[in-house]
């Protein structure tokens, strides 16, 4: 079972780390204007001890400080919190040691002493829309692997109910009857479509979703099924169905048969 969908984080998290408390409160100052829920850390074993807390998005460190360095903080953070955006305030002179941190991917942005406080912010505000974005390709990706999860299961009941029924299958018609039975059972909703967008198969899984008080088979798509006309041309679309997320698949018929029209196949994203 994969683990539950990212879901996004309010407030954003932003850890201040300086062993100067002076230049810890002008960072907290110019930066809660922008909304952050700031966590400050006076070294490196403070800021680690932070990030065992509570989920971070972005950490800004100085680079000169007692006992541990803003870079060796950092790569330390990279290890144990990957998905952190870090940047890392450092003067001139450290500029080596910053460099190579940035070349390993420790440090996503290096900013110097004495900064700039629009750029300061506008370089934060980026980090902070760098590590949304990784949030919701993550979110995306699993959303993915639910639906080609779904996909597999509805593979698999299809499979154990054609290898019940093959021993029984010995004409044309008898084979139809028993795929139509079988795709009228499956919990997957099934429409079927002429080449006019008239309603020819429905299961019950689709009856349920779209016409609780009518009969669908019969009716045109646009009349009956609206949700579905941006799927018709796709091979694969997402639709919202009252308030949930459906993955539809169209596929063609008539490759290997005399039927003409589309087969269209829904698998829900969102949990109920």
């Amino acid at each position: 079972m994969l683990e539950q969908i990212v879901a996004e984080r309010s407030p954003r998290t932003l850890l201040l780390v300086d062993d100067e408390t002076n230049i810890l409160s002008a960072l907290k100052r110019l930066l809660r204007q922008d909304k952050y829920d700031i966590v400050t850390a006076n070294n490196g074993q403070e800021a680690l001890e932070a990030l065992k807390s509570g989920p971070v998005d972005v950490i800004v460190t100085d680079q000169r400080m007692p006992g541990m360095t803003g870079v060796e903080f950092l790569r330390l953070a990279k290890e144990s919190y990957p998905d952190t955006v870090r940047i890392v305030l450092s003067g001139y002179t450290e500029l080596q040691s910053v460099t190579d941190a940035v070349n390993e991917g420790a440090v996503y942005k290096f900013l110097t002493k004495p900064w700039d406080d629009g750029q300061l912010r506008g370089h934060v505000a980026e980090a902070f829309r760098r590590k949304e974005m990784a949030d919701e390709n993550l979110r995306l990706q699993q959303q993915l692997q639910m639906a080609n999860l779904a996909l597999e299961e509805t593979n698999k009941e299809l499979d154990k109910l054609l290898k019940v029924q093959e021993e029984r299958i010995e004409t044309d018609e008898v084979s139809l009857r028993i795929i139509h039975e079988i795709l009228e059972h499956l919990p997957t909703p099934i429409l079927g479509m002429d080449d006019e967008k008239n309603i020819v198969f429905v299961n019950a899984a689709a009856q349920s979703l779209f016409g609780e008080t009518m009969l669908l088979l019969g009716m045109k798509m646009e009349g009956a099924a609206p949700a579905l006309e941006p799927a018709w041309d796709l091979s694969s679309a997402e639709v919202d169905i009252n308030s949930r997320v459906y993955k539809v698949l169209t596929h063609p018929m008539g490759r290997n048969s005399r039927s003409r029209g589309k087969l269209m196949t829904l698998i829900k994203l969102t949990d109920d």
